[in-house]
């Protein structure tokens, strides 16, 4: 089992499975299909190994750091400072965006 926190590739080996949600330009980085699993509009389940962070997961799905604004877990926000250290739990729905203008 991973627990340096990497996203697994095969789901005997997952101890974590979260949602991830990524909105508006961000869901230009989330897969049509990963590991077997489908994307449905803007969401994907995913399996991840026990102890993964929130900052882990941003860099595995290669987000810009720059483009990450908004983060939610559960609908709960987790400010930049937070982000490498927040674990994620089995059935976490993991939700960001970018930021946005407008006026």
């Amino acid at each position: 089992m991973g627990v340096d926190g990497r996203l697994t590739n095969d789901a005997r080996n997952a101890a974590v499975e979260i949602t991830l949600k990524l909105y508006a330009t961000l869901g230009d980085y989330l897969p049509h299909e990963l590991n077997g699993r489908v994307r449905a509009h803007n969401e994907l389940q995913l399996d991840v190994a026990e102890g993964v962070t929130v900052q882990h997961v941003i860099n595995k799905m290669h987000l810009p750091s720059g483009m990450v604004h908004l983060v939610l877990v559960n609908g709960v926000y987790v400010p930049p400072s937070a982000r490498a250290a927040h674990t994620l739990s089995p059935g976490d729905a993991l939700a960001m965006w970018p930021p946005i203008a407008g006026g």
